[in-house]
């Protein structure tokens, strides 16, 4: 039997990130509850948007104890991301990834309106067997784990 079928279904949530309460922060940052106002379980997420140039969207802090590694995601603007004192610039559209939980990140918006999109959790995700056949298949310059770059480690 099926998870599905031991418990109730949830009907799909659809919100604009515009329609998402903004929360006051630590200092300058500006925290929206996407986890929360969703009702996600999985995997934590969350968003932040600065009003201004200069304000925090990502506030200094590491991971260290929680084991968790995070994914940002520039979706508007472009902030300054410092990662172990190297800096990153990240125009809308850049992906940064922090995998070690004892880093100390922080960013700051270079401009106005600056949205980052955050999710983290333990390294625990297992993918379905379909993303390293799709990566396989096409010769993908990435893997999946376990698998070298363009071919399976296993006999197909």
């Amino acid at each position: 039997m099926s998870m599905r079928n031991t418990r109730e279904a949830m009907p799909a949530t659809v919100v604009h990130l515009d329609d998402i309460e903004r929360l006051p922060g630590p200092d300058t940052l500006t925290w929206l509850p996407v986890r929360a106002t969703l009702g996600i379980k999985a995997f934590g997420c969350n968003a932040y948007v600065a009003g201004t140039a200069g304000e925090d969207v990502v506030e200094p802090h590491t991971e260290e104890g929680a084991d968790h590694q995070e994914l940002y995601f520039v979706a508007r603007g472009r902030a300054e991301f410092t990662v172990d004192g190297e800096r990153f610039d990240a125009p809308a559209g850049t992906y940064v990834f922090i995998p070690e939980p004892e880093s100390h990140r922080h960013a700051v918006a270079a401009e106005a309106g600056t949205t980052v999109l955050s999710f983290g959790g333990p390294p625990t995700f297992e993918p379905s067997e379909w993303e390293g056949r799709w990566l396989r298949e096409r010769g993908a310059k990435t893997s999946a784990p376990g698998e070298s770059p363009g071919r399976s480690d296993a006999s197909d």
